[in-house]
């Protein structure tokens, strides 16, 4: 199993730490809260999967050292996807209004396009930076192709 650093600050040293599902699981679903959240999180993937998509970038206060974190943030590599059929099969992957209260409460996190922008940044660049500090940090990478 891969060992992760974190900082001071309790996030991923920075850059983009490929894990499979299962160490995933084993580093971050370490108490009932955590075990819950992957639950939805592991939902939310396997729709994806279904429509294609190949890769998922996680952040959020899920992937720190936080014992309970309040959600779990995604960005969806676009490439291969079938937008069609994910809207078909899940329409809430493109509803963000409202905090996306309804991405929340059906999976207790947020799926976006990696591509989409929060400011002048598209998503995937914008979970590699501490909000609060402005610092860099890292960010968990998942290859939904090797998801059973």
């Amino acid at each position: 199993m891969k060992i992760l650093e974190f900082n001071e600050q309790g996030n991923l040293i920075q850059g983009m730490h490929e894990l499979e599902w299962e160490e995933f699981v084993k580093c971050f679903g370490n108490n009932h809260r955590r075990k819950g959240m992957i639950i939805g999180l592991r939902r939310g993937l396997n729709l994806l999967k279904k429509a294609g998509c190949k890769k998922v970038y996680i952040d959020g206060s899920f992937v720190t050292t936080k014992p309970n974190p309040g959600d779990f943030d995604i960005c969806w590599d676009e490439e291969g996807v079938d937008k069609k059929e994910l809207k078909k099969i899940e329409p809430l992957f493109f509803v963000f209004v409202n905090k996306r209260k309804a991405q929340k409460s059906k999976f207790m996190g947020e799926f976006f396009p990696a591509s989409l922008k929060e400011g002048k940044k598209c998503f995937v660049d914008f979970f590699q930076t501490d909000k609060y500090t402005g610092e860099p940090k890292g960010i968990v990478v998942v290859d939904l192709r090797r998801l059973s």
